[in-house]
């Protein structure tokens, strides 16, 4: 039986690829959504024996059905994968945003430990231990709702910062401007985090000039100010807060772990997560290195759900591992949507 550990201690592309092909066989048999959309497009188990060969599951399926990986089905002989839930009695339901009357995405998530191991050791993988910094979390949107994925990993941060000033701020953006100006004058390792539309308000009413401090943005206007490219938000965003560099976090609701940007838009992965980028045209080829396409993202951690997903962002990837998200598709550039005929 594999354990979460060996996910998490990928350090070469080659365990990369075989604990990927463990897991896509473990899903193949026990998850009856993915195994049904690999049926569909004439894949069997047998058919992938590389990393290459594995098919995305389209995010959509997520609005529409339940997304579980469970030992509750036939297992096969030839893997030693299981679930660290045990059985289909999920922990918790992630649910993404969305507008009125919008089918929601949905994340059975059956071991919230793998969530929480998940995300704390990526972020400690590119910034460190947590408890170091005073985290403080401007996501006004995600707040005033339900079952979002993200403040759940934001209130463990907070938690595990141990700071006393830690914490969530929704519309006091003044007095969060103070707060952070006077910690970071202190010499405080500050991590800010916040959906764009609130740090840009923070940035135009409050002019700083911040040394301790990382302000990361988790992108989206959420409907409260008009979409900009992400090189004019990131630029007034410098010149509000007075930093060289404004970091982002990609993640989203049917994913377990988080890609981060540390300047100019550019993300890099933990180990145990890839991107592959698809053919705008034809959904089953894929681009080469700086080429523009459809992001397909592998997340070993998401054992419990489905580890590929091809979702609707716009990006491009470049040999080192490195990706930029560009946008997303217009519903009407999308091809091969007959593979959702499930």
């Amino acid at each position: 039986m594999i354990q979460t550990h060996k996910i998490f201690t990928i350090k070469t592309a080659s365990e990369f690829e075989s604990v990927a092909l463990e897991v896509f066989r473990y899903q193949y048999e026990n998850n009856s959504v993915y195994k049904a959309f690999c049926g569909h497009l004439g894949k069997s188990e047998t058919q992938v024996n590389h990393l290459k060969e594995i098919p995305f599951l389209p995010i959509e399926f997520f609005k529409t059905k339940k997304v579980i990986s469970s030992n509750h089905l036939p297992r096969c002989k030839h893997h030693s994968i299981k679930p660290t839930g045990g059985n289909e009695n999920h922990d918790i339901v992630f649910t993404s945003s969305g507008t009125s009357g919008s089918h929601l995405s949905r994340h059975y998530v059956l071991d919230l430990q793998l969530y929480e191991k998940s995300y704390s050791k990526t972020f400690q993988y590119f910034y460190g231990d947590i408890s170091e910094y005073c985290v403080l979390a401007l996501l006004p949107s995600y707040l005033e709702r339900k079952g979002s994925s993200l403040i759940y990993m934001m209130n463990d941060f907070i938690s595990q910062s141990k700071h006393p000033q830690s914490g969530f701020y929704l519309h006091d953006i003044k007095a969060l401007a103070e707060k952070i100006t006077e910690l970071d004058a202190n010499g405080t390792k500050i991590l800010l985090m916040g959906v764009s539309f609130a740090l840009l308000d923070m940035a135009e009413g409050n002019k700083m000039h911040l040394k301790n401090t990382i302000v990361m943005e988790t992108g989206g206007m959420k409907g409260r100010r008009k979409e900009i490219i992400r090189s004019a938000l990131h630029q007034e965003l410098k010149e509000g807060f007075g930093v060289e560099t404004i970091h982002s976090e990609y993640g989203m609701t049917e994913l377990l772990t988080q890609a981060y940007s540390k300047g100019k838009g550019i993300f890099k992965t933990p180990p145990w997560m890839k991107i592959r980028i698809r053919d705008t045209e034809d959904p089953l080829a894929f681009q080469t290195f700086e080429k523009t396409g459809g992001l397909n993202i592998i997340d070993l951690a998401n054992i419990n759900s489905c580890a590929f997903i091809a979702t609707q962002d716009l990006g491009k990837a470049y040999e080192d591992g490195s990706f930029e998200v560009l946008g997303r598709f217009d519903h009407s550039d999308i091809r091969g949507c007959n593979l959702m005929a499930l």
